[in-house]
């Protein structure tokens, strides 16, 4: 029996599902969400959001710890109370999320959702009764989940994922951390300059597989001054629990084994989608062979009526295209027609220093054939860098030599994360170096180093030698 005739029901309330609740619900679309945990997702609720609430206090002890004009006899961090913060932020955004879906006229119930047909929703609630909602279109939202590996299986105990890295109830004294990707340098990080004995191992031949070396090597220079151990080229092949300790063999590429005794082993490998148990396949979404849902430009599956949005349709797991994405699909069912075609979507790391990057690296440009001008400047010659004593770290610009159109970004250092925005946004207008430089940026500021950059690539920079 049908409970509610819907124009849209999204399935997911993470920051694809709801955003696309919002804005439909701005269009007036009659909308029902389906969440069966809490609103805001893994990012907003054990990831994005609470990884930040940490790190920026970590790092906050850890520059009065160690300021040579900073004098503090004993200064120590409240864990607890750290942890306390951590919940009540997220309690404050959930509750924002759900204030405006809400506000929007989205109707959201919690429970387990499944397809019926192709215009069709079956929901388990919580108390366990079934209702069934019609749909004229359908959403899926449902993001991803941790892998977990058979060599060291998650528990949620000992062995945990970067989710449950972030609510420890202490400080390990060693942490291992299996993966040394975004999650595992964050967080690993992190729990390094707390004092924890910090152990990554990475399978491919350097960290954050896929970045650019170049700015890789800056952040792995500043791991090994905080004590992290480093493995590439290494694989977990066997663990075991042993009175409240992990106990893992590392396997290393040409040399001997070796055993990692720690606190806590945090498996970081990955994402698969959460597409298992949706009704995907039997009512005909096509998925890949990893099991992402298949879409297209304006993110239509090859089923009539029904979208997919963020995480679910594969990598990159970035949180602000989820968003993006929740906004083009709200507009395609509104009847505005909207595409993710040739979008550029920026990625931050936050380490310390931080990683930003956009569009196409040097090496990207090359292998598609483009003869390339490089304009790099480096935050030693940055006034604001030096007088906060952050000059670790560079900002590269990659232009099109035949039409200096800036093709792509790359930066490691201070406050990378805000400045990536910028440059992301003359890359998608396809602005020249020469507008990019030609822009006026605030004195004293990190920013000036893109007009330098910008500068560099054309001809000097003004600070500089080249």
């Amino acid at each position: 029996m049908i409970s509610g005739e819907y124009r849209a029901v999204i399935i997911g309330g993470g920051p694809g599902g709801y955003v696309a609740g919002i804005r439909l619900g701005q269009h007036g679309i009659k909308t029902l969400l389906i969440e069966k945990e809490a609103l805001g997702g893994e990012c907003l609720n054990r990831g994005c959001i609470p990884s930040k609430t940490l790190i920026s206090r970590v790092n906050t002890y850890w520059s009065a710890s160690n300021s040579r004009w900073l004098k503090a006899e004993k200064l120590e961090i409240d864990w607890n109370e750290l942890q306390r913060l951590r919940e009540r932020i997220v309690k404050r955004l959930r509750l924002g999320v759900k204030y405006l879906l809400e506000e929007n006229g989205v109707k959201v119930i919690e429970g387990e959702a499944k397809l019926k047909s192709e215009s069709v929703v079956e929901v388990r609630l919580k108390d366990g009764s079934e209702k069934e909602f019609k749909a004229d279109n359908i959403v899926v939202a449902t993001g991803g989940e941790h892998i977990s590996l058979k060599e060291i299986p998650l528990d949620g105990k000992r062995i945990i994922s970067s989710s449950q890295a972030l609510e420890l109830p202490e400080i390990p004294k060693r942490l291992l951390v299996v993966g040394g990707g975004v999650s595992g340098l964050e967080i690993g990080m992190m729990y390094a300059k707390l004092g924890s004995k910090v152990v990554i191992v990475e399978l491919m031949d350097q960290l954050l597989p896929g970045v650019e070396k170049d700015l890789v090597n800056i952040v792995e220079r500043r791991l090994r001054k905080l004590g992290v151990e480093i493995h590439t080229e290494s694989r977990v092949v066997g663990s075991k629990i042993m009175d409240d300790r992990v106990r893992a063999i590392v396997e290393r590429k040409g040399r001997e084994n070796f055993e990692v005794e720690a606190d806590y082993a945090m498996v970081a490998v990955g994402k698969r989608p959460l597409t298992r148990d949706l009704g995907l396949e039997e009512v005909g979404v096509k998925l890949d062979r990893r099991g992402f849902i298949e879409v297209d430009e304006r993110l239509r599956t090859n089923v009539d009526g029904i979208y997919a949005v963020g995480d679910v349709t594969g990598p990159p797991f970035l949180a602000h295209r989820a968003a993006y994405h929740g906004i083009v699909v709200a507009e395609n069912i509104a009847g505005r027609e909207r595409s993710i075609e040739g979008l550029v979507i920026p990625s931050a790391i936050f380490t310390d220093p931080e990683i930003a990057f956009a569009g196409l690296s040097e090496a990207e440009a090359k292998e598609k054939g483009i003869d390339v001008k490089v304009g790099k400047f480096l935050f030693t010659a940055l006034g604001r860098a030096i007088a906060e004593e952050a000059g670790e770290g560079f900002i590269k610009l990659i232009a099109d030599a035949s039409t200096n159109e800036l093709i792509g970004c790359q930066m490691v250092g201070p406050h990378v994360s805000e400045l990536i925005s910028e440059a992301a946004l003359a890359i998608q207008n396809k602005l020249t170096l020469e507008q990019f430089a030609s822009s006026i940026r605030p004195h004293p500021t990190f920013s000036e180093a893109l007009t330098e950059a910008a500068e560099a690539a054309l001809w000097k920079p003004i600070h500089m030698i080249s």
